[in-house]
């Protein structure tokens, strides 16, 4: 790599990222693969895709927008892989264009109508069924996409729980250790997608914990909307990457729920 793209690099790299990485052992000059692990090493979820955007850019001496597309999509599976165990894609991509929209009270009522269909079809198989996600907040801003968490027995006996969510207008798209992801296919509106995990799960605890108190701390909302409004504008293509940026506002509000949690005896 020339001297010149260092330079280029280090004059649009924010300065933040570098001190990550000397915290981490590492440097803005190593391989961007080693760098990047030594970020997960060091700093678990918090390292992120755009983190690792960002390291791949410096190699290359380009802005991280400038990523080819194929680079973008293998850097994606490879962080992807890397954070959720057994992580597979079982369905058809889709491009879909990130929007946030003003938060819809009819949003609350389409949950109900997913609900009511999914306890249909499923019977006692759903232990229950909940609304989570921004779309559950009163007031917030959101994706128009209501998610909805079915809570198993057993995630891993498919056969016994995917037709009957199938049934709701959505294919199973991944699987990883204990989480099943379904969502529209494509061709049909993405205004819903539903999660299925087990129960007394951190997957679980962690996503109603998070909803509950973005419910009772509607300034800690604001801020979560002001953020998903500034991601959608830099992300609007890239999905991974925008729910990537969330994360480090995710981890502290799961910390500070956490507390509230303790304090107020909150449980799921």
């Amino acid at each position: 790599m020339s001297s010149r793209a260092l330079l280029s690099y280090d004059r649009a790299v924010d300065p933040a990222l570098t001190d990550r990485l000397r915290a981490a052992g590492a440097d803005p000059a190593d391989p961007p693969a080693q760098a990047w692990a030594a970020l997960v090493a060091a700093e678990g979820e918090r390292a992120t895709l755009i983190d690792r955007y960002a390291l791949e850019a410096h190699a290359r001496g380009v802005a991280p927008g400038d990523l080819p597309d194929d680079v973008r999509s293998r850097l994606t599976r490879e962080v992807i892989e890397m954070r959720f165990d057994g992580f597979e894609v079982t369905g058809e991509v889709r491009d879909d264009p990130i929007e946030v929209a003003d938060h819809d009270p009819g949003w609350a009522g389409r949950f109900e109508e997913i609900a009511a269909t999914l306890r249909r079809h499923l019977g006692a198989m759903a232990l229950w069924i909940e609304h989570i996600g921004s779309t559950a907040v009163p007031g917030l801003a959101a994706k128009p996409v209501v998610d909805v968490l079915v809570v198993v027995a057993d995630p891993g006996d498919e056969r016994a729980f995917v037709a009957g969510i199938e049934a709701a207008g959505v294919a199973l798209r991944s699987r990883d250790e204990g989480h099943r992801y379904f969502r529209p296919p494509p061709g049909r509106p993405r205004d819903r997608q539903i999660h299925v995990c087990g129960p007394g799960t951190a997957w679980e605890r962690d996503h109603l914990l998070f909803r509950d108190y973005l419910r009772s701390h509607p300034a800690v909302a604001a801020r979560y909307e002001e953020l998903k409004r500034r991601l959608a504008g830099e992300y609007r293509d890239d999905r991974i990457a925008y729910n990537e940026g969330k994360t480090g506002f995710i981890l502290d509000t799961l910390d500070d729920a956490a507390r509230w949690a303790d304090a107020t005896g909150w449980s799921p």
